[in-house]
């Protein structure tokens, strides 16, 4: 509740009496139902601020922030806490980096309201104690949107007091925005705020301080304390530690109230209060003066600005200090000071200070320089006075009230002239201090709420219909004009009798009132008698009675047709017209009803005939009058003849039912008219077919409708139904009624679950016996309840029994009882299920689910009832799984889908096919269960635990997953996911017009079997055939797949289509090997991810040794805090976002200024402002305008397209930052499995250790040509290696094998190992490269490999320790060793002799040779077996299923605005520039250099693969087409049919639809994305990047500070000087200064 969650006396503030609180004495909560009050959260609360605009009210408490209407209904709350935070750090707050932090309560430190500006919208300012306490502001309609709020505050946007102990004060005042122009009118809007000292966190914020509000122009930010705005200096902040209480505005000043110790003179705490003008930005206008509260009361505790007499003046709470403490006690007072004294006093201050050297006449001081401001260098009175002053004479008050409990709080209002104030207590009381009650009159709406309240200052103004004061009713002197709750009647104008109450509405009448209370009224003010919507009409007053005619018949309202009524109330109301109108609450305020309502009778209305209008009571008057046109029931003054005595004889007009059986007991019901005046008029009138049938008096209604029962027959007849009323004839029956006698013969089925819900069918004759709600039917003692009946057979469900066995059926008619002779029903246990398969299906459905169990069969109609259960639904216990199930979507099959059973020999165990076509949505596991019925209309569900989780298959491929390619004449498709919802035998593939037999299947392959003889094509526009796969159950379409043959004979224009066969086919089995086990052993233990650092290090300074992130500052002792000192005001500087693109350019501007050097410095400033990435953001945004507006003057199509200024390494460097996360959870994975694929392919074949070729690789440039003999052997551990292995070689499998997923820095180096063979008896050897075995022929000196030690497959080796130097690889060139050249597998073809610049030449003509088939087939068999892993990558990377990063979008939006912005509609330049900054910036650089992302080793084998794969993904972004043909490259043959697909991904990716965000919320949106880094920025070793980038600074020193020097705007905030500051710290420089 609103009351209990704040300290009582922080309540009536500004509420007053609105919001009691239920923690205070009874006696203080009032029970007036119209008081207001609501509970919420947050104590204590802390501030309660009214919008008097809207009467929206704001409070704000600890971690809670609520917006409530004027009648306390809650529309807003948000949560403002707790967060991780700590007072010793700054934020972000990052765990790793603030060992103190721990989750901290929020307090709301400031609330307050920020008026708009023309079209801008006000805002709600709030200021927590949380993150130094930085505020936020929030839209006033809607609390919970966010307007403006930082995440990265920097240090000059520090409010609040960050120590929930520790006060703050703020007030918004609004001045002429002279200094700056501009803005909206010249408006500027600031804040200035009051808070005290806290002794953790920044320590440089002065007591009093202007924040900035609007505008907020960048590089100026919301709350920050500027420069060039004003500040209280002070000396020492501990000991000038104001202690604020409160912040107002009045005329054109700003007033601040506080307490704190008086430094200058007795060293005792007082309370101040201080002045400044509001235009004042420098604070000269500040001045102090003490308040004295006579009788010893120091310490204000709280104030409001009111009115005293007429006059403006400051209502103050004080308490006593405990001795010389700041701490209050119990005893405090209410003093009162007028602003034109606290005006007139603060004015002498500064009139002595200025004038008179802060003497006074008497010659004593009244006026000094207060903050620790020296006064023997600054006297009052001197040549350069400063400010503050302070004066020495406190204003002094006498107290108005005294209390023993703490007063806290303090509010006035005026009423007649009179001030009232009110005054919260520590305990939660409330004091009014006044002559003048305040009172709710007005909230009473009726009379009698107005008397009931007992106000002595409220009463009932009768004419008027309000309840109000005395003096406002405008005749309260008149007698029962204003009724007041203390008068000896206490008593409303109130009716105490009407007569006559009842009459006829045929003859009107005079109606008389007799009141009470009655007012007087003049001749003038007729009184009126209105009835009902009727005109009024006058009324005669005979003292307390008041006299009305009724109405004429023909004015009042019809009875309601057909509502048989004989009564309708009418209200008689009074009028008194007066000269102010008629007043009646209860008809919209015009009228005031007096009386209760009249009754109006209408003989007629509901008598239809001659017994209902005799039942009538006689003093109404009611007669049956036989006369024309018709008899009726009418008024006895209206009937013209004589009215009748008697009634005519009963009329039967219906009889149900129309049978019974022999024993009777059921009821008849007879409807008619005439059937008598009363019961008893019928009691022994009625029989049934000759039988007695006894009336029962609770179904008799009068003249229409009589109820017997129905007495034994004896024997089966058929009759009428006759009624007689006294000595009348009967009445007779147009039906018969037949008594007969039903008989059940069999029932189906004979045995049913004892959980009930078995649809039972009795067969027999003469079932429609009585009424349908006369059948009952039981098994056993169990009800079977009735769903249809018919003459010969009714249907039940039976219900739920506790046992089995049989049980007789009975059917009761009535009270007769049938059973069905020599049959009983059996209840058998409940189905148990004990398997559901298969557990998964697509989407789409189809598959056929088999549920097993025991007593199926029981079940008549099984049905599978599937829910799509979100994951953590499937968590739920068992015991809680119906009812959650129930609330969630149910899907049930057909009923009516084909079911097929099979019961096996003991006949316990059915198995069910059910075909479920039904196509489910993807996100969730569907549970399989068997509901049979139960009762009427419910079902129980016998279920069991096994899940059937559906797998998506894209709508374009066929639904046993992605097929990706095929392999030539065996028939491999590959793909993903293929048997995670079918078997082999659901599958069915054809090749054109054949089937192809499927042999085995895989979560990845498929392998089918193709005819012997060549299939037909079933494509008309395709002459070879097409291979489909699909499953069996699904037929949706398929994927075409064209054979590899095919794809060869188009592209290579039928060359190779007569020669490939016999070159391919012996392949063909171990590249079918190869797909089938690659993804098993490509996988393993662990992801090798860089940590953050080293990443960082080896992007932003790619191959440095040493980068700036592993070095430490490098200082003597005596220098380091000086250096780190200017360092920080480096840091400072280059957060001013001016002074760092001013800084950019003129380094970029110099000559001596390298590509390299922009680089550096790039990496360098990332490094600085890496824990500022929002701020580095819209710097490098602010940059790349430039650099768009450059390269649009040239050829925009050249932009980012190399890294060329300090902007495009920023951009390279933001994007590694942004694209870590995505680089770490979505691409790392994929990119190591590459990574792990072309090594694993790559190893298992020849690799020249010397000239790095292989015989598997991408690469045609580093293809092993050559046949080289070789065989496979497994070594330790084991290991597979080649003969043809290098010693070096086999130690690194061995140690790859060894260390497998564990990162490469994390194993030992080869050369640190020996590889000992073991051989038989003949010893231990120890292998090498090289040494006196190895073979020299002429100037080559071979490699030794496993061949030259004759090593054999049974052998025994071993790594052990040992020092071998290794030959390092590859050697390209060829190294001279003692005049010999080193070759592995492979000599050099390459002429020493030939010069290097014909080299190049050589190798391209080379390279435009057409590659011989059989080679081309090796790169086909590489790519194959590899394309299923560059897809994952490729897709992970380029995919659109999942939300590009925020960083992309943002950047791509960017892109598309600066082409808008500057009216470039070319969509291919804008296509470059998306493709420049990211794919062939970032990406490109990712897939070349695995190791910039994990840690791993790239070999020049493996590099030559990547390099493919690489210009494969820059293919892929360009927009050009490229016609494959003979002389294509290589690269492009192999991917020519994937990139056009790939194209399509980066197209989709790059033509995102731009976020609709405005630009600010979009750069917080941005910022989001950084949100995982702040864990790395005390990673980022700032300090030797600032020292690093200073060096910049020092070599262009002058440059740099012309350059600042010549900016206008870097001249008013002293930029050059601030720099010089920097240069004297850093290195002695010495400056200007």
């Amino acid at each position: 509740m609103l009351a209990s969650s704040a300290p009582p006396s922080l309540l009536f503030l500004p509420l007053l009496l609105l919001l009691p609180p239920p923690s205070l004495p009874a006696d203080v909560v009032t029970s007036d139902p119209s008081v207001r009050w609501v509970e919420i959260e947050g104590a204590p609360l802390a501030h309660l601020l009214l919008d008097w605009d809207s009467g929206v009210l704001y409070v704000g408490g600890v971690d809670h922030l609520y917006q409530l209407t004027s009648d306390l209904e809650v529309v807003s709350h948000v949560r403002t806490g707790p967060h991780l935070d700590s007072p010793d750090c700054l934020p972000p707050i990052v765990a790793q980096d603030c060992p103190s932090a721990t989750q901290t309560h929020n307090h709301n430190k400031l609330l307050l309201l920020e008026a708009g500006q023309g079209a801008e919208s006000g805002s709600l300012i709030i200021c927590g104690s949380l993150y130094q306490g930085i505020c936020d502001k929030r839209s006033l309609s809607n609390i919970s949107q966010l307007i403006y709020q930082t995440s990265n505050p920097v240090d000059t946007q520090y409010v609040a007091a960050n120590d929930p102990r520790v006060s703050t004060v703020a007030v918004v005042i609004t001045t002429e925005n002279k200094q700056e122009g501009g803005g909206a009118g010249g408006i500027l809007r600031l804040m200035l705020v009051g808070r005290g000292y806290t002794s953790k966190g920044p320590g440089d914020i002065p007591p009093i301080t202007t924040r900035r509000l609007y505008p907020v122009v960048p590089p100026r930010r919301a709350f920050s304390q500027e420069e060039e705005l004003g500040k209280l200096v002070v000396g020492s902040y501990s000991e000038y530690n104001n202690h604020f209480v409160k912040a107002i505005t009045h005329d054109k000043h700003a007033y601040f109230l506080f307490s704190r110790r008086d430094m200058w003179h007795k060293k005792e705490y007082r309370t101040y209060a201080s002045r400044l003008c509001v235009s004042d930005r420098s604070f000269y206008s500040y001045v102090e003066v003490p308040l004295l509260c006579r009788g010893g009361y120091n310490l204000a505790q709280g104030a409001w600005l009111g009115n005293h007499s007429g006059e403006p003046a400051l209502f103050v709470v004080m308490a006593a200090g405990q001795a010389s403490t700041p701490v209050a006690t119990s005893r405090s007072a209410l003093c009162v000071y007028k602003m034109a004294d606290l005006d007139a006093m603060l004015r002498r201050a500064q009139e002595v200070c200025y004038t008179e050297g802060g003497r006074g006449s008497s010659g004593q001081e009244e006026a000094y320089i207060e903050y620790a401001v020296s006064l023997t260098d600054y006297p009052c009175g001197g040549e350069h006075t400063p400010n503050p002053i302070a004066s020495a004479v406190p204003l002094p008050a006498t107290p108005t009230y005294t209390s023993d409990t703490q007063l806290t709080a303090v509010t006035t209002a005026t009423e007649a002239g009179h001030t009232i104030a009110f005054l919260g207590d520590r305990t939660g009381k409330l004091h009014k201090l006044s002559k003048v009650p305040v009172s709710s009159c007005e909230r009473q709406t009726d009379c009698q709420s107005c008397l009931t309240i007992r106000d002595p200052y409220c009463g009932w103004c009768v004419l008027e219909g309000r309840c109000s004061r005395k003096h406002e009713c405008q005749r309260h002197t008149e007698p029962n004009h204003w009724l007041w709750s203390f008068e000896p009647t206490n008593q409303c104008v109130t009716v105490q009798s009407l007569q006559p109450a009842n009459q006829s509405r045929d003859e009107p009448t005079q109606v008389t009132l007799s009141v009470v209370q009655l007012p007087t009224l003049t001749e003038a003010e007729p009184l009126s008698c209105v009835f009902d919507r009727l005109p009024p009409q006058p009324a005669i007053i005979t003292g307390s009675s008041i006299t009305c005619q009724s109405p004429q018949p023909e004015l009042l309202p019809p009875m309601p047709a057909g509502s048989g009524e004989l009564f309708k109330q009418i209200y008689m109301c009074v009028c008194v017209c007066v000269c102010f109108a008629c007043v009646m609450s209860d008809f919209i305020g015009l009228y005031s009803c007096l009386s209760p309502p009249v009754q109006l009778y209408d003989c007629s209305a509901g008598q239809s005939d001659c017994s209902q209008c005799r039942a009538v009571p006689e003093e109404y008057g009611c007669v049956w009058c036989p006369g024309s046109p018709a008899p009726s029931c009418v008024y006895n003054q209206s009937c013209s003849s004589a009215p009748a005595d008697t009634c005519p004889p009963p009329q039967i007009t219906q009889v149900l039912p129309v049978s019974g059986p022999l024993e009777g007991g059921v009821l008849v019901t007879i409807t008619g008219s005439n059937l008598g005046m009363r019961y008893q008029d019928v009691v022994g009138g009625v029989t049934v077919a000759g039988v007695q049938c006894e009336p029962q008096p609770e179904g008799y209604q009068i003249s229409t409708r009589v109820v017997c029962e129905l007495q034994p027959s004896g024997k089966q007849r058929k009759g009428p139904v006759l009624v007689s009323v006294g000595n009348s004839l009967p009445g007779r029956s147009t039906q018969d009624f037949t008594y007969q006698d039903p008989q059940l013969l069999d029932l189906v089925p004979d045995k049913g679950p004892v959980s009930g819900g078995t649809r039972l069918t009795i067969r027999g004759r003469q079932l429609l016996t009585g009424q349908t709600t006369d059948l009952r039917a039981f098994l056993g003692r169990q009800p079977c309840y009735m769903s249809e009946v018919n003459d010969t057979q009714l249907v039940c469900q039976t219900g739920s029994s506790n046992h089995t066995g049989d049980v007789m059926i009975r059917v009761f008619f009535g009270k007769a009882e049938r059973i069905v002779p020599d049959v009983a029903f059996r209840y058998l246990d409940d189905p148990v299920i004990t398997d559901a398969t298969p557990s998964e299906s697509f989407y789409a459905g189809g598959r056929i689910v088999m549920v097993t169990g025991r007593n199926l069969d029981v079940v008549q109609q099984p049905i599978i009832a599937v829910w799509v259960e979100p994951l953590e639904v499937q968590r739920v216990k068992r015991r809680k799984r119906l009812a959650l199930l129930t609330a969630k979507q149910q899907l049930v099959f057909n009923s009516t889908m084909t079911t097929v059973r099979r019961t096996t020999n003991d006949d316990t165990t059915t198995c069910c096919f059910l075909y479920a076509p039904y196509r489910f949505k993807p996100g969730g596991v569907i549970a399989v269960e068997v509901p049979i019925y139960l009762q009427t209309l419910t079902y129980i569900y016998i279920y069991i635990y096994l899940h059937l989780r559906t797998v998506q298959v894209p709508e374009t491929v066929v639904p046993v997953g992605c097929i990706t390619s095929v392999t030539v004449s065996c028939g491999v498709p590959q793909g993903q996911d293929l048997t995670r919802a079918m078997t082999r035998q659901e599958v069915r593939a054809r090749l054109g017009d054949q089937e192809c037999e499927v042999k085995t299947l895989d979560n990845t392959h498929l392998y089918c079997e193709p005819p012997e003889t060549q299939p037909m094509s079933e494509d008309d526009g395709n002459e070879l055939p097409a291979l489909k796969v699909e499953p069996t159950v699904v037929y949706r379409g398929s994927l075409h797949v064209l054979w590899l043959l095919d794809w060869m004979g188009r592209w290579m224009d039928g060359c190779l289509i007569g020669r490939m066969d016999d070159n391919i086919l012996p392949l063909c089995a171990d590249l079918m090997t190869e797909m089938m086990d690659l993804s098993s052993d490509v996988g393993g233990p662990g992801l090798p991810l860089l940590d953050y650092r080293t990443y960082a290090e080896r992007v932003f300074f790619p191959g440095q040794q040493v980068a700036p992130l592993s070095r430490q500052l490098d200082l003597p002792d005596s220098r380091r805090q000086t250096v780190e000192q200017g360092l920080q005001q480096l840091n400072n500087l280059l957060n001013n976002r001016l002074f760092l693109t001013r800084f950019i350019h003129t380094l970029e501007a110099q000559q001596g200024f390298s590509q390299r050097d922009r680089g550096y410095v790039a990496s360098l400033l990332t490094m600085a402002l890496h824990d500022k990435l929002e701020y580095f953001t819209e710097v490098m945004k602010t940059l790349l305008q430039d650099l768009v507006q450059q390269y649009v003057a040239k050829n925009p199509k050249l932009m980012l397209r190399r890294t060329e200024t300090v902007v495009e390494k920023m951009l390279t460097n933001w994007m590694s930052i942004c694209l870590y996360s995505f680089l770490k959870d979505v691409a790392g994975e994929p990119l190591y499995m590459l990574y792990r694929a072309i090594k694993y392919q790559v190893d298992k074949g020849p690799v020249d250790v010397v000239t790095g070729k292989a015989k598997r690789t991408l690469n045609d440039s580093h293809l092993l040509r050559e046949d080289i003999d070789y065989s496979s052997m497994v070594q330790p551990c084991p290991v597979k290696v080649l003969d043809t292995d290098t010693i070096t070689q086999v130690k690194d499998k061995i140690l790859d094998q060894v260390y497998r997923g564990a990162p490469f820095s994390q194993r030992p180096s080869a050369d640190s190992l020996d590889l000992e063979w073991r051989s038989g008896q003949a010893g231990h050897l120890t292998l090498s490269d090289d040494d006196v075995t190895a073979v020299v022929q002429g100037r080559w000196k071979r490699l030794n490999t496993l061949q030259h030690y004759k090593v054999r497959p049974t052998d025994q080796s071993e790594l052990i320790d040992g020092n071998v130097v290794a030959i390092e690889t590859p050697m390209l060139e060829g190294e001279e060793e003692e005049g010999l050249r080193l070759w592995h597998l492979v000599k050099s073809s390459e002429d020493p002799e030939i010069p290097k610049h014909r080299k190049s030449s050589m190798r391209e003509r080379e390279r435009a040779k057409a590659i011989p088939e059989i080679y081309l087939t090796r790169l086909l068999s590489m790519k194959g077996t590899l394309q299923k892993f560059v897809d994952d990558v490729f897709v992970a990377i380029l995919s659109t299923k999942r939300p590009p990063p925020i960083a992309v979008r943002f950047f791509f939006d960017f892109l598309d605005d600066m082409a808008e912005k500057h009216g470039i509609d070319d969509p291919e330049t804008v296509h470059i520039w998306k493709t420049n900054s990211l794919p062939l910036r970032f990406w490109v650089n990712i897939l070349k250099n695995p190791q910039f992302v994990l840690d791993v080793q790239v070999t020049d084998s493996i590099d030559a693969v990547l390099s493919v794969i690489a210009q494969t993904f820059i293919d892929s972004c360009t927009t050009s087409e490229h016609k494959v043909g003979r002389d294509s490259p290589v690269n492009k043959l192999l991917y020519a049919r994937e990139i056009p697909r790939y194209k399509q991904l980066v197209e989709r990716i790059q033509s995102n639809r731009k976020l609709n965000l405005h630009v600010h919320i979009i750069c917080l949106s941005v910022f989001f994305c950084f949100c995982f880094l702040q864990s790395f920025a005390s990673e980022m070793n700032s300090l030797v990047a600032l020292h690093e980038l200073y060096k910049y600074i020092n070599k262009y020193y002058d440059q740099i500070i012309m350059s600042l020097e010549e900016d206008s705007s870097g001249q008013k905030m002293q930029l050059a000087y601030r720099l010089q500051q920097v240069a004297a710290l850093v290195e002695n420089k010495v400056t200007d200064l």
